[in-house]
């Protein structure tokens, strides 16, 4: 199963990005999706998770800015971002951390399922 993120860019603070994260495989049943970012010389941290029933969790850095959603129809993960901050800048991975558990373990044996990433920069 390959997750494949899209919408990345430039843009100027205060802006808006639209990231589209898309599966090969059903996302329907699987418990979590989230969006995760790491900046340069930083860890990658999580940004926002939505479950299968549409629980939505937000970092406390992203809250009233982000928006996390799923069309499981389309296989497709979305973060609506608003509101960008020059600190906001990093590689955005989408993830399915127990993905495992629908679609069977990942190329080395692990439940987790990551994108490649995609860049969000914001200046100021």
């Amino acid at each position: 199963v390959q997750l494949v993120e899209s919408g990345g860019g430039w843009v100027q603070a205060g802006g808006s990005l639209r990231l589209s994260c898309t599966a090969s495989a059903s996302i329907s049943s699987v418990i979590l999706m989230a969006w995760y970012r790491q900046a340069p010389g930083k860890e990658r941290v999580l940004v926002a998770g939505i479950t299968r029933d549409n629980t939505e969790h937000y970092a406390d850095f992203v809250k009233g800015r982000f928006a996390i959603s799923r069309d499981n129809t389309k296989n497709t993960l979305f973060l609506q971002m608003t509101s960008l901050k020059p600190e906001d800048t990093a590689v955005y991975y989408c993830a399915a951390p127990d993905g495992g558990s629908d679609w069977g373990p990942n190329a080395t044996g692990g439940y987790d399922y990551w994108g490649q990433g995609t860049q969000v920069t914001v200046s100021s």
